[in-house]
């Protein structure tokens, strides 16, 4: 069987999710060649009231108070290394609320940027190698995420987080219910409008369960997830 045989949910929500961006991008483009003074005037009180989660103005850093809504769909590939067994591919998505941890960092150097931290639920179902009712997987994890202040709309971070993970995957590379969650990612976004962003990113993610229950071989995966991040 195809690994890839069984994407159709998560291939028609990333779908969906960038739909959506590209109507927004038309829907703004629209609103702004509108002539009439009343809709400009609440175009330009609606642009203030969302500037504010800007330190000076786009990609220039976030204030301490800014907050984030991250709602994202993706494939994990599974890897046969690092002890595992066998390569498990997961179809996963996931939901995630932010909040900036102070003010921009760096001023002046390259790597100025805002620390944030942030609490992602996913879920997901493993497509390969068998489907069945037992691949399902859902974790909660805590992450600390670093967003570069680049000046554009191109703010690209890295993120790193451990959690915990409930699972029906089982031997040869994992044993028991509860497992442990590692991840680390890098990715972007891109904020076609000044409060919403299309992101992207590109993360590691390992699950075992310490040695608490055996076999604890592992599993490991590289996802690619893609959504659409909401700053207020």
């Amino acid at each position: 069987m195809n690994r890839f045989h069984k994407l159709g949910v998560p291939i028609a929500i990333g779908w969906m999710l960038l739909t959506f961006a590209i109507h927004a991008i038309g829907s703004e483009a629209q609103l702004q060649s509108t002539t009439t003074n009343s809709i400009a005037e609440h175009q330009s009180e609606f642009a203030v009231a969302k500037s504010n989660i800007w330190q000076r103005g786009v990609g220039e850093g976030f204030v301490s108070t800014a907050q984030t809504f991250s709602a994202e769909a993706g494939v994990a590939v599974g890897m046969a290394s690092f002890g595992s067994v066998q390569a498990h591919d997961l179809a996963l998505m996931s939901l995630t609320y932010g909040h900036m941890l102070g003010r921009v960092k760096g001023e002046g150097h390259w790597y100025r940027g805002n620390f944030e931290g942030r609490l992602e639920l996913f879920g997901g179902m493993q497509f390969h190698p068998d489907v069945d009712t037992d691949g399902w997987l859902v974790g909660l994890t805590p992450h600390l995420r670093y967003n570069f202040a680049t000046g554009t709309r191109w703010i690209p971070f890295l993120d790193g987080g451990v959690g915990v993970t409930a699972t029906g995957i089982g031997p040869p590379d994992l044993s028991g219910t509860f497992e442990f969650n590692l991840q680390a990612t890098t990715g972007v976004n891109w904020f076609f409008l000044d409060y919403v962003a299309l992101t992207g990113e590109v993360r590691y993610m390992h699950l075992s369960c310490a040695g608490i229950n055996h076999p604890n071989l592992g599993m490991n995966n590289i996802a690619f997830m893609i959504g659409l991040t909401w700053f207020f």
